[in-house]
């Protein structure tokens, strides 16, 4: 029995799709006069406080300067925290004025469900912000799906998906050991990472995504489905 379980999003519990064609441009698209709109605001001085931090800049860059390099990394879809922070903050607007919805497989409730019946807690480790990832599931096409998942991690509070220590520190945090834990992804080198820190992984294969990920190493479970792999942790 599986003593909690983390899920990645994107092509996991969700549409890879839906982020990349609705999300993001959305965000680029509205990046630089959201900004200027929001220069006053500390939590906005602090991210274009920390693009100057990870280039490497003496002195701080400006903002016009922050947000091309925002901009650039928005459009090469760069894990960098600042980006996924500035992203996570525009969509939250988006959410208020009902322009957006987050995405979910039905199968993804079923398994959330499944899980909960079980008493196993759920939780979500995705790149995308703390903040855009409750979003997401706050304005689901199911209703607020909050109440099923218990706690979230980003490359912020965790660390980057493809390294080990990401997984040892979110098993710290959870309080379980390693082999209590059960990662699914859609994404091989994530499991790869989790693997290596000693966790249980299944990989998700959805077809319906395009082109999925192929294995290459056979290490890892695969599912076409989260419900399926629910119920056989349930069975």
């Amino acid at each position: 029995m599986t003593g909690a379980v983390v899920l990645d999003i994107e092509g996991t519990t969700s549409s890879a799709a839906h982020v990349h064609e609705v999300l993001f441009p959305y965000a680029r698209k509205r990046l630089a006069a959201w900004v200027a709109a929001h220069r006053a605001d500390p939590e906005v001085r602090q991210v274009l406080a920390e693009v100057g931090r990870l280039l490497g800049a003496g002195t701080a860059v400006s903002e016009a300067e922050a947000v091309r390099v925002l901009e650039t990394w928005s459009d090469e879809d760069r894990k960098a925290s600042p980006l996924k922070k500035v992203q996570g903050m525009i969509w939250s607007e988006g959410y208020e004025r009902k322009e957006l919805r987050g995405h979910v497989y039905p199968d993804t409730v079923e398994a959330l469900d499944i899980w909960r019946s079980r008493g196993t807690d759920i939780h979500i480790y995705s790149s995308g912000s703390v903040q855009a990832q409750q979003q997401w599931f706050q304005h689901s096409p199911y209703g607020d799906l909050r109440n099923r998942l218990a706690r979230y991690f980003d490359t912020s509070n965790a660390g980057p998906k493809k390294s080990a220590d990401a997984y040892r520190t979110i098993a710290t945090a959870l309080s379980l050991r390693p082999t209590d834990l059960l990662f699914a992804s859609d994404t091989p080198a994530e499991l790869d990472a989790a693997s290596a820190a000693g966790w249980r992984t299944v990989l998700i294969l959805r077809t319906a995504e395009g082109t999925p990920p192929t294995p290459t190493d056979g290490h890892h479970p695969v599912s076409a489905d989260l419900a399926s792999v629910a119920r056989l942790e349930a069975a």
